[in-house]
């Protein structure tokens, strides 16, 4: 991206980061960033989810793989704004996760903090630190990497 990014971004601008789109952009907005250190985004969980029509009909959960991606896409955003947007057009994976921890179901209404550290860069991966909360509770944590896909 050509120009300085103003917070909170929101999703136009979060689709020019990433390539995801509905229904698997699972990033509202971003409230807080520091290049190549963290970012802090939002996911506002509604109840017409489409994951909700089958997890679970009558208790509907947000299934916690969900919750560890929308980490892994705060995680993108971060590498791509630390890289001044130029590894736009470059795909990225998620390729690992460690220590990843469940301690609260996510339900519509809540509205899922997403804090991801960057603990480092290695070539072309990047190993993050996420943490999800919901009203300031941890619900969720994992140690997630992500890789450039080679051609």
């Amino acid at each position: 991206m050509s120009q300085t990014l103003q917070l909170p971004l929101d999703v136009p601008a979060i689709q020019q980061l990433l390539p995801h789109r509905y229904p698997f952009l699972l990033i509202d907005r971003v409230l807080e960033l520091e290049p190549h250190k963290r970012v802090l985004a939002i996911k506002g969980v509604s109840c017409n989810e489409p994951f909700f029509n089958g997890h679970f009909p009558g208790n509907p959960v947000m299934p916690g793989v969900l919750v560890i991606e929308a980490l892994a896409q705060a995680g993108g955003l971060l590498t791509q704004v630390s890289h001044g947007g130029v590894a736009a057009g470059r795909s990225f994976y998620l390729v690992k996760v460690d220590n990843a921890r469940f301690s609260r179901m996510v339900v519509p209404g809540d509205r899922l903090e997403l804090e991801v550290d960057l603990k480092r860069m290695i070539r072309n991966m990047a190993l993050f630190r996420g943490v999800a909360r919901v009203d300031g509770c941890e619900v969720a944590s994992a140690d997630i990497m992500c890789a450039e896909a080679k051609d």
